[in-house]
């Protein structure tokens, strides 16, 4: 596929159907659905009996899905290879696809994506509420889900600590950073905990794309997994960004902070891209240049 115009959720469904139709070894299904009642769908690469696992999250913000892009382009790259019995980035794709699987959510909060490219919808439930929050009708920089929440700020790591901060900043619903009224409230990431929790056993680790800065967070203050400090060099080496720490907000309330609290394994938030959100959609080619390596080898660093 072509990286280069904004992905939508029906060109997104649009594109699986296309893959699913074209290639073997794809697996494609629901983990939930969003506050507008939207499917959220999941693609696994990898055989059923493989006995390690790792997850792939794009779109936790509206303005960075430049970043299913770089997802859908993996998925086609990797299956095109499988079929071809071919290698990627010096492994054999047969070999991967028997030994591991990847999960791929490519978009996780395909409401706020409809939002910022397509506006409200006039019978959307709660349009006059979500047009106050956003101070108009003009949703191009819109970042949270339906209800103007930032499904990144939403999951149980941290949570009630920020609330003292969303209270002294008057961060509140449709704002950047608003974490909602208690963890996992939000549909679309209630969905991927339960996906996660379902899959503890087998999943070694988790990538969570997002912009911008090309930078790699990869610990939840102080606390690091001795298995994140192992590999963060490698992280880094092969993607080109470098290592950083969240700080003030960002080290709220994420997902890579709720996976390491949780399960102490590692998750690396990956700022990818430079610019200002949202970036142009033809810096999908770019990104997925320096992401490439990485997303081929990651499920065999465990």
């Amino acid at each position: 596929m072509e990286l280069t115009r904004e992905i939508d959720y029906e060109a997104l469904n649009a594109q699986l159907r296309e893959l699913e139709e074209k290639y073997q070894g794809i697996r494609v299904f629901s983990i939930g659905e969003s506050v507008l009642g939207r499917q959220i769908p999941i693609v696994t690469l990898g055989a059923k009996e493989a006995q390690k696992s790792v997850l792939y999250v794009a779109t936790h913000h509206a303005s960075e899905n430049v970043c299913t892009g770089v997802l859908l382009k993996f998925i086609e790259e990797y299956l095109l290879a499988y079929q071809r019995c071919g290698s990627m980035c010096s492994i054999n794709i047969s070999l991967l696809h028997k030994m591991r699987k990847i999960h791929i959510v490519p978009m996780l909060n395909p409401d706020g994506v409809e939002y910022r490219l397509n506006g409200l919808d006039e019978n959307n439930p709660i349009r006059d509420r979500i047009i106050a929050y956003n101070g108009g009708d003009d949703f191009s920089s819109w970042d949270a889900n339906a209800r103007g929440v930032d499904l990144n700020h939403n999951y149980n790591a941290s949570f009630y600590e920020y609330k003292e901060i969303e209270r002294e900043r008057g961060i509140s619903n449709g704002k950047k950073k608003y974490s909602g009224e208690f963890p996992e409230s939000e549909p679309e990431v209630q969905s991927l905990c339960n996906f996660i929790r379902y899959e503890a056993n087998e999943l070694e680790g988790i990538l969570t794309l997002h912009t911008q800065g090309e930078e790699i967070y990869y610990q939840s203050g102080r606390d690091c997994p001795k298995r994140s400090e192992f590999l963060k060099n490698t992280v880094s080496r092969m993607t080109g960004y470098r290592l950083g720490e969240a700080e003030d907000t960002g080290a709220y309330g994420g997902l890579t902070d709720w996976f390491i609290k949780e399960y102490q394994k590692p998750s690396f938030t990956l700022e990818c891209g430079k610019g200002k959100n949202p970036l142009n959609p033809n810096e999908a080619t770019r990104i997925y240049s320096r992401l490439r390596e990485l997303l081929y080898t990651f499920p065999i660093l465990f």
